[in-house]
């Protein structure tokens, strides 16, 4: 029989050689292994485990031989022989059908994170469940296990697909959606980002370190609650810009701008670890201090902590002339925009 298994692994040499040798000796053999989590604090991730485990071998033997290694086990659940099948083969197939009948796109997410369909409107039908938005319509799914933001990420990514497909128009050139080759020879899509991009929003927030969302939020807090997800995508009266890669599948930045008085909007940056040092920040802030001009307004304002000196750098890349004053205990950051020097992004 298969079974899934989601163990936390911490990030350290020896440590997966630990994890099979406790599942080996229970009796069982790991058919397959992937990260469905994203980083914790500590560095550890969520892996999950195809396991076999032969007649006549307890599966919570197996489970506990885990434990002893020192391994959290969060999820032991029976599988069916269907998901051995490769995930990038089946993702590629569910994008191929989905650009065939864009209305198959919930199917389609349903089977790509094994979960089924619930009613939006119905009971809670127990286990966990999450909802997406198709255009104007909501996606439920639910499943026996928790869904990840990388998972949803991904699912995200066909809902998209099958959003342009079905509902967007053709985009100008020099309009919404734009091409950025950035120093490094890499390119992403900058476009205005909305309500529907809350997924990956979420997910890019959960695979950034501490360290830089202590930058942008001045807290290193894992997760955001849906108002700070909102927030970051603009709020009411607020606007954003979202990075995304040339797919379209994942956010690597986001920049928002929200009003701080009649003149000023107040600005945050956050960009992935792994797009760090390409120009990507800077990009997003010229997007954002071009969108605040074109409001009328006059100053870009700011928050950081005393010991965090890369967001006035990042505004100086930017072309602008910021000011600081230490004001209980953080930095207040002004920014004229008058004062941009019009360099751009090499």
């Amino acid at each position: 029989m298969l079974w899934r298994v989601h163990v936390e692994l911490e990030d350290r040499p020896g440590r997966l050689g630990e994890l099979a040798t406790a599942v080996g000796e229970a009796g069982c053999n790991i058919i397959s292994l992937h990260v469905v989590g994203e980083p914790a604090d500590d560095g550890s991730v969520t892996d999950e485990l195809l396991v076999r485990v032969p007649a006549g071998v307890d599966v919570a033997e197996m489970a506990a031989a885990v434990e002893r290694a020192g391994i959290p086990c969060s999820l032991l659940v029976r599988a069916d022989a269907q998901e051995l099948a490769d995930p990038a083969t089946t993702a590629l197939a569910l994008a191929r059908m989905v650009a065939a009948d864009p209305g198959s796109a919930p199917r389609a997410v349903a089977t790509m994170l094994r979960a089924r369909l619930v009613d939006p409107d119905g009971p809670d039908p127990g286990g966990h469940t999450h909802a997406l938005r198709v255009g104007a319509r909501q996606l439920r799914l639910g499943r026996a296990w928790a869904f990840t933001a990388t998972e949803i990420s991904r699912a995200a990514a066909l809902l998209e697909l099958a959003a342009q497909l079905a509902l967007r128009g053709p985009v100008e050139p020099g309009q919404d959606d734009r091409i950025l080759l950035l120093r490094d020879g890499s390119e992403v899509r900058m476009r205005a980002a909305g309500p529907a991009d809350a997924p990956l929003v979420a997910a890019l927030h959960a695979r950034c370190s501490p360290a830089t969302r202590r930058s942008r939020f001045l807290s290193p807090a894992p997760r955001l609650d849906p108002a700070e997800v909102a927030g970051l995508l603009g709020g009411d009266d607020g606007e954003a810009v979202l990075a995304v890669t040339v797919d379209g599948g994942s956010a690597v930045g986001i920049a928002t701008v929200g009003p701080d008085g009649p003149a000023a909007a107040r600005f945050g940056v956050l960009v992935e670890d792994a797009w760090h040092g390409r120009g990507v920040a800077t990009a997003l802030l010229r997007r954002v201090a071009d969108t605040a001009g074109e409001r009328g307004l006059h100053e870009l304002t700011g928050v950081a902590r005393p010991d965090d000196l890369g967001v006035t750098r990042l505004l100086r890349r930017a072309g602008l002339r910021p000011s600081a004053e230490i004001s209980d205990g953080e930095v207040r950051l002004r920014a004229p925009l008058s004062a941009r020097s019009g360099t751009r992004v090499g």
